[in-house]
């Protein structure tokens, strides 16, 4: 059995509040950076990026980042350093991804975001935060808390990828 938890308007809402709280954190955009953990949080942080384009008249580079070099349940004895469109070092990083689980996902896109540069801080925004964490990650910035069992799926679909905006607990 499938349940739409977010359909398309709450998930605008939720990306919304979470767009206004990044720039209330981040007074002077000037070294912002938003980073798209790929596949679906790269949609996102483009979401959040025109948004914030939107309501401060000012254009934060967004860039893509694929961590699966990075992942512990990968075997790459030398993962290469992501190129990143946009230097790192020295901004203020905003990590986007669409769920938040055990964490082990978050940690190797820091690991591959330390390897492309220093930034001076790193900060997490997640469309769902669904619990079960295995490491230590909390978010700075959530869309919406769904507590789940760990038996049961979250799946995010966006229109660039899915043709539909929605989240589903299945």
């Amino acid at each position: 059995m499938t349940k739409v938890v977010l359909d398309k308007t709450a998930m605008q809402r939720a990306l919304t509040r979470i767009t206004y709280e990044i720039i209330e954190q981040n007074r002077g955009l000037n070294d912002l950076v938003i980073v798209g953990v790929k596949t679906r949080g790269i949609v996102l942080a483009q979401r959040i990026g025109e948004r914030i384009a939107q309501l401060e008249n000012t254009k934060i580079p967004v860039v893509a980042l694929d961590a699966t070099e990075y992942r512990d349940d990968r075997t790459v004895s030398q993962p290469t350093p992501p190129q990143l469109a946009t230097p790192i070092t020295g901004k203020n990083v905003v990590l986007v991804d669409d769920v938040l689980y055990t964490g082990r996902t978050i940690r190797a896109a820091l690991n591959a975001l330390m390897a492309a540069g220093r930034p001076q801080k790193i900060a997490l925004a997640v469309l769902i935060d669904r619990g079960h964490r295995e490491l230590p990650i909390r978010p700075d910035f959530v869309g919406k808390n769904i507590p789940t069992a760990r038996t049961e799926k979250i799946k995010v679909q966006v229109a660039e990828i899915d043709e539909i905006d929605q989240v589903i607990l299945a």
